[in-house]
């Protein structure tokens, strides 16, 4: 049920990366196809936002990839929902909100 749960996260995560990274590609083609400088062009500060924003949501989509496939790993190792630092269990509410918690709230 962990498993199915992490899977679906995994699932919803790549997708969502691979929407990002192909609207990022799409706003660099067109801002290597546009003649417009950002620096002159009254659009240049949205467009270098834009280009800003995607690039972060795309990193924070990768780095929940990962820490999804670490959860995942700590599954396999019998080690899931056990903290980290303390080794003490995870509460149930902590991993129902963050399924790949990796520490218990009294050490997060």
């Amino acid at each position: 049920m962990v498993r199915d749960e992490l899977m679906r996260l995994r699932a919803g995560a790549e997708a969502e990366a691979a929407t990002l990274a192909r609207d990022l590609q799409a706003l660099f083609a067109a801002s290597r196809d546009s003649n417009a400088d950002d620096e002159h062009d009254p659009e240049g500060a949205t467009i270098g936002f834009e280009r800003a924003q995607l690039s972060a949501l795309l990193a924070a989509a990768r780095e929940r990839i990962a820490e999804v496939d670490y959860a995942l790993r700590r599954v396999d190792a019998a080690t899931y929902g056990i903290c980290e630092r303390c080794g003490q269990p995870i509460a149930g509410e902590r991993l129902a909100v963050r399924p790949f918690a990796r520490c218990c709230m009294a050490c997060a």
